[in-house]
């Protein structure tokens, strides 16, 4: 059969997408048995498959693999009204507008794709070593987008199989939680034992054994977790056909052990590798965390993307003076978590429904007055107090009002700042904030300048926060494992590259459990994770069905007017558990397969 005419007829199979990604190749005549005759199409074969790994870095738009998660969550407000993460928002997403992001059909495209080449590598006219490196990237790659429907949508059909029209519906079934993270922890140690434990220079962007490793914490972390660990709350999730429990009523704190030794071995063997916790060249706090996410491939990055010469995101978070959007909005939720830069907590609560912060007198945070003088690199003179002595993450991370951002703009979001609303056409500041973090500060939107961006799926710093949470829900905060390192020590040490002092001797398990989660949120903000870490924790119905608030963007003359600075609602937000914890399958995959694929609860 024709190459062409193959793939159209799997394109009917249950959980297929339509795409056509393979019909051009070297020969249109060429069939798949031809591909695995000559190296450079074999190569050409998998490469094409890196070309479904998500875009992270696109919060607005629709797409299979696009990012509605960080919009979707506390985190940030996209201003472009056509982001699906305002469907998330307001609870009016269901079975048949998850279409605009259909993570389900199209990760199972693109598992379907690797199972093709994985069913013909042995037998390819390559080399042992490029058919060794080869398979050990597409079984990597397989357990990257098992995962990608797991964090989503639950429990998982676990496919090793080349998805045929002669492959009957019993097959396509969902798995238990547990079944589904060993499929891909599985797929992550045979993946593990094939790759190099380094990549050369032309290979960036292809997986290591530490990637491997990395994905493996990643999904021990997430079965470990209450969302999917002892959790009565989803029991009616059953096999419709089988009655298997596909998410387990009893918790088993082992698999937080598991967790644990698998996020210790993973730091472990990166760090033997030659990775490590990224320090920029003069140590400073701010550069140490901010070029993680502008120095192309650094040290701490165990797998990630090239992006090429894609400018969407900076353009997104670039002021519309500059005659962009302005489309990434960080919270105010988001602007207030992060600490002062002695390690405090400048706001400990809320009241009127978040409109009034609970500040702590102690900490020496005001939201009253301005700076008379500046930090540089920080902030400069003329700001609102509420922006100065803040951790060092805060200024590689959030742009605010009166920060001089691109080496000589000085961001103006009051109502009538340059940057602001009464200039402003459909799209626009909508919280007085705009995302810093992950932009080259080089780089401009306005005239277009551009140059080669990546983005980061796996880096040490997730991993250290993996390691230090499975130990502390294991063993609490100061047992230590067999490396020697207890919780704190993982804690601590992305707090001091980031300038901060380490947590306070003493704590039980459940403040060093609050204190770990403070520390995602500030580490990982804005990196895909929050919105996947609040349902693991459970947490989501208490932090996602609440108002998330702004500034007063409708009022202000100048930096210095007081009316800008008053909290105002952003908008108010809708959680409804268990239904949202969970992505609902498209309806159309649903209909392919009544009998066999279980629909997620409340959908």
């Amino acid at each position: 059969m024709k190459l062409k005419k193959l793939l159209l007829a799997l394109g009917g199979a249950c959980l297929l997408a339509s795409c056509d990604y393979l019909d051009k190749t070297p020969d249109e005549d060429m069939t798949i048995p031809d591909v695995f005759t000559n190296p450079d199409w074999t190569r050409a074969f998998l490469s094409n498959i890196y070309s479904w790994l998500p875009n992270e870095a696109n919060f607005a738009d629709d797409g299979g693999f696009r990012s509605p998660f960080t919009g979707g969550c506390d985190e940030m407000e996209i201003a472009y009204g056509g982001a699906y993460s305002h469907m998330i928002n307001a609870g009016s997403w269901n079975s048949d507008n998850v279409s605009r992001i259909p993570i389900w059909k199209e990760g199972y495209a693109a598992i379907r794709s690797i199972n093709i080449f994985l069913s013909y590598i042995d037998r390819a006219n390559a080399t042992a070593e490029q058919i060794r490196n080869w398979k050990g990237e597409a079984l990597f790659l397989r357990a990257f987008f098992h995962f990608e429907v797991m964090r989503a949508y639950g429990p998982i059909v676990a496919m090793d199989f080349v998805a045929d029209p002669g492959v009957t519906a019993d097959r396509f079934r969902r798995v238990s939680i547990e079944r589904s993270a060993a499929f891909i922890a599985q797929d992550c140690m045979d993946a593990y034992e094939l790759l190099p434990p380094v990549q050369n220079s032309t290979d960036l962007g292809r997986p290591t054994q530490a990637s491997a490793l990395a994905l493996r914490s990643r999904v021990l972390l997430y079965l470990a977790s209450p969302l999917y660990n002892g959790n009565p709350d989803l029991a009616m999730m059953k096999d419709p056909a089988t009655g298997e429990q596909l998410i387990p009523q009893t918790e088993d704190p082992e698999k937080w052990k598991d967790a644990a030794e698998a996020a210790a071995r993973c730091i472990r063997e990166a760090e033997a590798a030659g990775f490590g916790l990224y320090h920029s060249e003069d140590d400073d706090p701010v550069k140490n965390y901010e070029e993680i996410f502008t120095e192309n491939w650094n040290c701490e990055i165990l797998f990630g993307k090239n992006l090429g010469d894609y400018w969407h995101h900076m353009w997104c978070s670039d002021p519309i003076s500059y005659g962009t959007p302005s489309i990434f909005n960080p919270t105010q939720e988001m602007v207030d978590a992060y600490e002062m830069e002695d390690g405090t907590t400048p706001i400990t609560g809320y009241t009127d429904n978040g409109l009034n912060p609970i500040v702590n007198t102690e900490s020496g945070y005001t939201e009253t007055g301005y700076a008379t003088e500046a930090e540089t690199g920080r902030w400069p003179a003329g700001v609102r107090n509420m922006y100065t002595h803040r951790e060092p993450r805060f200024y590689a991370s959030i742009n605010f009002p009166g920060q001089v951002w691109k080496h000589d703009h000085e961001l103006a979001f009051w109502y009538e700042g340059v940057d602001g609303k009464k200039y402003a056409g459909s799209d626009y500041c909508k919280t007085g904030y705009l995302m810093r973090k992950i932009n080259n500060i080089d780089i401009t939107s306005n005239p277009l300048k551009t140059e080669k961006t990546f983005w980061i799926y796996f880096r040490l710093g997730e991993i250290y926060l993996n390691c230090a949470e499975a130990l502390n829900e294991y063993a609490g905060p100061s047992t230590a494992n067999a490396d020697g390192h207890d919780a704190y020590y993982y804690i601590n040490e992305i707090r001091n590259r980031s300038g901060l002092p380490g947590l306070p001797d003493g704590l039980s398990k459940e403040q060093m459990r609050e204190r770990i989660k403070h520390e995602r949120r500030i580490e990982l903000a804005f990196e895909t994770h929050r919105f996947f870490d609040v349902r693991r924790w459970k947490d989501a119905e208490l932090s996602e069905a609440k108002p998330v608030h702004s500034l007063n963007i409708y009022a202000g003359t100048s930096k210095q007017d007081d009316a800008f600075y008053v909290r105002t609602l952003c908008e108010q937000r809708v959680f409804v558990a268990p239904q949202h914890y969970f992505f609902p399958i498209e309806q159309s995959e649903i209909d392919k397969n009544r009998d066999g694929l279980l629909q997620n609860p409340g959908w």
